[in-house]
């Protein structure tokens, strides 16, 4: 998917408040980005990161510039958790992603469990309903091990429990880890940030949700899924 032209590089001077990021522009402009990213962004919050910022779109939005790109360890970070359900569904659109191929139809945030909507449920006549969860990553910290989450993710914990409770009903449950990065080759849940969600991951695995992992082809010009990633529990097993 093409990202929002044309993006204009600077450098992180903060970021603050979950969703605000002050970046200096190469041209030396100072603005005030919205940073759609509530995480713990660590290791993407530095000050000195080469940054990417879009115009906004529409006159209504309060900040004129949106942070959609981090440059870290050598490569492009895609910071913006509203994206990996676009990307997915032009994926699923195109059937390239090979596991969730040949549902007749995609319907987007479905309510769910206990006052959630998932993310994706296919459907296809014949086919148990697959109920498809999807998720951001952005953490590296060591080598070329992707993590999820960087910080406690009670909410997270909750999709694993109803996807859960979905394979016990008789239909397919799947969680989507997308890395919007592009220098790792492997995926785990990070125990030592939150050790719930660490384990609810290998729970809901044993208990039939299947769980992919797919990395990203990154520029400033657009994203999109590339090749999926190994998934190693805490156990060190994939």
């Amino acid at each position: 998917m093409l990202l929002p032209q044309p993006l204009a590089r600077g450098r992180l001077v903060q970021r603050y408040k979950r969703f605000f990021a002050d970046v200096v522009l190469d041209d030396g402009r100072e603005v005030t980005a919205h940073c759609p990213n509530p995480g713990a962004m660590l290791g993407l919050n530095t000050p000195g990161l080469g940054a990417w910022v879009s115009p906004a779109a529409g006159a209504k939005r309060k900040l004129a510039w949106t942070l959609q790109l981090v440059e870290a360890d050598g490569g492009l970070v895609g910071i913006n958790t509203m994206l990996p359900n676009s990307l997915v569904a032009e994926a699923l659109a195109a059937d390239s992603i090979p596991e969730l191929t040949h549902y007749a139809s995609h319907r987007r945030e479905v309510r769910f469990g206990d006052a959630s909507r998932v993310d994706f449920l296919l459907e296809s006549e014949g086919r148990a309903p697959c109920w498809l969860e999807v998720k951001n990553v952005h953490l590296r910290r060591t080598r070329t091990l992707a993590e999820f989450p960087d910080c406690v993710a009670a909410r997270s914990s909750k999709h694993l429990r109803e996807l859960t409770a979905r394979v016990a009903a008789g239909d397919r449950a799947v969680q989507l880890f997308v890395v919007q990065r592009t220098d790792c080759d492997s995926f785990a849940a990070c125990a030592d940030l939150d050790p719930g969600y660490a384990a609810g991951l290998i729970a809901a695995a044993h208990a039939g949700v299947e769980v992919l992992c797919y990395a990203c082809d990154i520029s400033v010009n657009d994203i999109r899924l590339a090749r999926r990633l190994p998934w190693i529990d805490a156990l060190g097993q994939t």
